[in-house]
């Protein structure tokens, strides 16, 4: 194809960079003008891709057969770049599991996971979730005031995430700061060699866990990546570390975003937040499905463009480079009415929060009962919370994840009903322990009376 033709294809441009402040702050206006006017758009931002923001076009684009997810840092295949966009200026020396894998590979390391996040296995967590979530806002119910972020959100996902990889509870603290670190810090900050090293510490404990557990099997995640194959040949040291490192990114920070922005939102809306308390049996699960959809903590992905094809109406050129916004796309007004108004009420919401097609976030169960029963938690001990507008702090850019620092609040103070944080962690460790819990749900039968 000509330069003259690609020129001629590529249009309408539009200037579109996600990563700046601009984009967050002017979200709204951006995603009302490419809906109306290109939803679907070339822009010459990070070496030049499409960008998908109207709801069919992300919905045909994600699920038809000529995008890719596949990453290939060694160049051994066709050189694609996953579904990072721009590509890190260091590069990434391996695949971030299953999310830059297409089938099979992808199937068949997603169906060695299946087990571990069914909504079976995922019922079986609720205990230990409550316990977490009663000790930390334990920690801090007397004094009256609380940071949803510090103290609650970033706490209990971490927690929750390593349970059931099978990392002992209280190297919590190793991963939780870098988790959420990582994503907020741009690379010009003075931090960024602190956040390094608190990286490279993670990713040490990971690797010493991993490397641990292949060697003498506990039950958890990491037992079942370890012992996962991909093509039919045992998965590689280097795989297997790529997608225990997705599952802690996609495990700690989105469920932390999206506690905190909903928690945000209610206090802004008290008369929204009474309702939801008295009528919770009614409401909880159709105010989760819109808060997923409204504040979309994972904005959007890249893909690849694996074959020549017409889709959507666009005509594109294998090797290009694609960005579906699920964020943008949860925003149609051909789809949801009202779509820039939180109605917790709202009916037939199919959001794409967790993605579309294969590679639908596998974790999404997880998500969903981890969020409900902080909500739930908050609305019965801290009733009248009120966020500090003023100390409350945003990530700069949504790029990555729509999440936030800190979101601090005080309520009327209350007692606590049992042990704190740290005590906690050590009864849940020898609960995890005692009764594997960490276990497939195909791997645990019902006891036999006798």
């Amino acid at each position: 194809m000509s330069v003259d033709n690609a020129a001629e294809r590529r249009r309408p441009i539009f200037h579109f960079d996600r990563h700046t402040p601009h984009y967050r702050e002017q979200f709204t206006a951006i995603t009302e003008q490419m809906q109306d006017s290109c939803p679907i758009a070339w822009t010459e931002t990070y070496g030049g891709h499409w960008v998908a923001a109207g709801n069919r076009e992300v919905f045909e684009l994600a699920r038809c057969p000529y995008t890719s997810n596949d990453h290939d840092p060694a160049g051994e295949r066709r050189g694609y770049q996953g579904i990072t966009i721009p590509t890190p200026e260091r590069g990434v020396a391996r695949r971030s599991g299953i999310l830059e894998m297409d089938p099979p590979e992808q199937t068949e390391l997603r169906a060695a996971l299946n087990p571990y996040l069914s909504p079976a296995a995922v019922q079986r967590w609720i205990p230990l979730a409550d316990e977490v979530i009663r000790a930390s806002i334990d920690e801090k119910i007397e004094s009256g005031r609380i940071d949803f972020v510090d103290d609650l959100a970033n706490i209990v996902p971490a927690v929750l995430t390593l349970a059931m990889m099978g990392i002992p509870l209280d190297n919590w603290t190793i991963y939780n700061e870098p988790a959420h670190a990582s994503v907020y810090t741009p690379p010009d900050s003075p931090d960024n060699g602190r956040v390094g090293e608190m990286n490279q510490a993670m990713g040490m404990d990971l690797l010493t866990n991993y490397l641990r557990i292949k060697q003498n099997p506990r039950p958890g995640l990491i037992d079942a990546v370890a012992r996962s194959t991909l093509s039919g040949e045992p998965i590689s040291d280097m795989d297997a570390i790529g997608m225990l490192a997705l599952i802690i990114g996609g495990g700690f920070d989105t469920t932390t975003a999206l506690t905190a922005h909903s928690l945000e939102w209610l206090s802004e809306h008290p008369d929204q937040r009474e309702l939801l308390s008295r009528e919770r049996d009614l409401m909880l699960d159709s105010a989760t499905e819109e808060f997923l959809r409204y504040f979309t903590p994972a904005p959007g992905d890249g893909r690849t463009i694996a074959e020549d094809c017409e889709v959507a109406g666009k005509r594109f050129v294998e090797g290009e480079r694609l960005w579906l916004s699920w964020a943008m796309a949860n925003r149609d007004p051909r789809v949801f009415h009202n779509p820039h108004e939180v109605d917790l009420e709202r009916r037939g919401n199919r959001h794409y929060s967790f993605g579309l097609g294969v590679h639908r976030c596998i974790g999404s169960n997880m998500a969903r009962m981890v969020f409900k029963r902080m909500l739930l938690a908050v609305l019965d001990r801290m009733p009248d919370f009120r966020c500090d507008a003023e100390g409350t702090m945003h990530y700069d850019t949504i790029g990555v994840i729509q999440g936030m620092r800190h979101l601090p609040a005080t309520f009327t103070p209350g007692q606590r009903l049992g042990a704190g944080l740290d005590e906690t962690l050590v009864a849940l460790q020898r609960l995890c322990d005692e009764e594997r819990l960490a276990e497939p749900v195909t791997a645990r039968r019902p006891r036999t009376q006798s």
